[in-house]
Order: C-alpha cells, then structure tokens, then sequence
C-alpha cells in the first residue's frame, strides 16, 4: 500500500507521538503527587494531540485510497 500524505510531517508526527506518549504518562504522576486537579490538564492535552494524530492518519489513509483507486 502506497503512504498518502497527511497534513504532519514525518518529523512532526514523531514529535506528536512523544508528546502525546509524554502527557499521557505525567496526567496519572501528577495525580498521585499532587492534591489539586491539574493533572486533568495533561490529560486534556493527551486527548488533544490524540485527536490530531488520528486525524492525520484519516488523511493519509484517504489519500492513499484516492490513489490507489486511479
């Protein structure tokens, strides 16, 4: 199957990934170690680049099906 392209770079799909992988591992840290909620925002900011992430790959997968269908 040939790659489609996304609206990501390679570079910065990778980055996303980290980043993705880094919040959601601090989100359940910070909720042990500290007595406030704030720890819901690395988990908001887990979802949110998720969701970019996700829809970086409906892109690639949608172009790759344009082009496989010519």
């Amino acid at each position: 199957m040939q790659q489609g392209s996304g609206f990501l770079t390679p570079r910065q799909r990778r980055l996303a990934w980290l980043g993705f992988l880094l919040a959601a591992v601090q989100a359940p840290v910070a909720a042990k170690l500290v007595s406030d909620a704030s720890w819901l925002f690395s988990l908001v900011v887990a979802l949110m680049v998720a969701t970019v992430i996700i829809a970086d790959d409906a892109r690639r997968r949608q172009a790759a099906d344009a082009s496989c269908g010519d």
